[in-house]
C-alpha cells in the first residue's frame, strides 16, 4: 500500500514539474495539491469556465475616478489612520504575466506624503472580487512595505477570502497573458 502511494506521489510530482514550466512564475509558491488543481484547469482549458462560473460578470469600475472612489472607500473602512491617499489609476504596465498587476508608490506633495495606486489596465475587464483583492493588496502596502505575515494578516482583515481571490487573480492573469480574457 505504502509503495503504491509513493509511486503515485512520485508520478504526481513529476507531472507537476513537467507541466509547471509554463506557469512557474505564477504558482511557484503554492502547495503541490493546489498547483495540481490549477494545472488541471489549464490543461483541460477549463480555467476560463471556472472563473466565469465563480464570477459571472466583470466589474463596472471603468474610470480612474471610479477606481479612486472605490479604493478610497476601502481605505476609509480599514485604514483610517494611514497617510493620505493621492491618486488611483488604471495604467498599462506591460503584460500581466511578467509585470506587476498593480503598484503602490509614495510621493511628496508639499510637506505631505501621499500614496498612489496604479492598477494594470487589463483589470478593466475583470470580476469585482479580483479587482478588490488587488486593491486590498496595494492598500496593505500603506502600512506594511514587505510581503510578511503582518501584511497578509492585514489583507485578510480587509478581505477574508483574500488568499482564494489572489489565486483566482493569478489564474485570470495567465488567461489574459494568453489572450483569453473571459470577460
Amino acid at each position: 500500500m505504502k509503495e503504491k502511494q509513493d509511486k503515485e506521489g512520485y508520478f504526481r510530482e513529476r507531472y507537476i514539474r513537467k507541466n509547471m514550466k509554463e506557469y512557474r512564475r505564477d504558482f511557484k509558491g503554492d502547495p503541490p495539491h493546489i498547483i495540481e488543481k490549477v494545472l488541471q484547469l489549464f490543461n483541460g482549458d477549463r480555467a476560463a469556465k471556472y472563473l466565469k462560473g465563480k464570477y459571472p460578470d466583470a466589474h463596472s469600475i471603468t474610470s480612474d475616478k471610479a477606481l479612486y472612489n472605490y479604493a478610497t472607500e476601502l481605505k476609509k473602512r480599514y485604514l483610517k489612520n494611514a497617510l493620505p491617499f493621492g491618486r488611483a489609476a488604471f495604467k498599462k504596465q506591460g503584460d500581466m504575466v511578467t509585470n506587476a498587476l498593480g503598484t503602490h508608490t509614495f510621493r511628496m506633495q508639499g510637506k505631505t506624503r501621499k500614496h498612489d495606486l496604479a492598477i494594470n489596465s487589463d483589470l478593466l475587464r475583470a470580476p469585482e472580487p479580483l479587482l478588490k483583492a488587488l486593491v486590498v493588496h496595494e492598500l496593505a502596502h500603506f502600512k506594511e512595505k514587505d510581503h510578511n505575515k503582518a501584511f497578509y494578516q492585514l489583507c485578510c482583515h480587509m478581505e477574508p477570502q483574500y488568499h482564494q481571490l489572489e489565486l483566482d487573480l493569478r489564474i485570470f492573469s495567465v488567461l489574459v497573458g494568453e489572450g483569453k480574457n473571459p470577460y
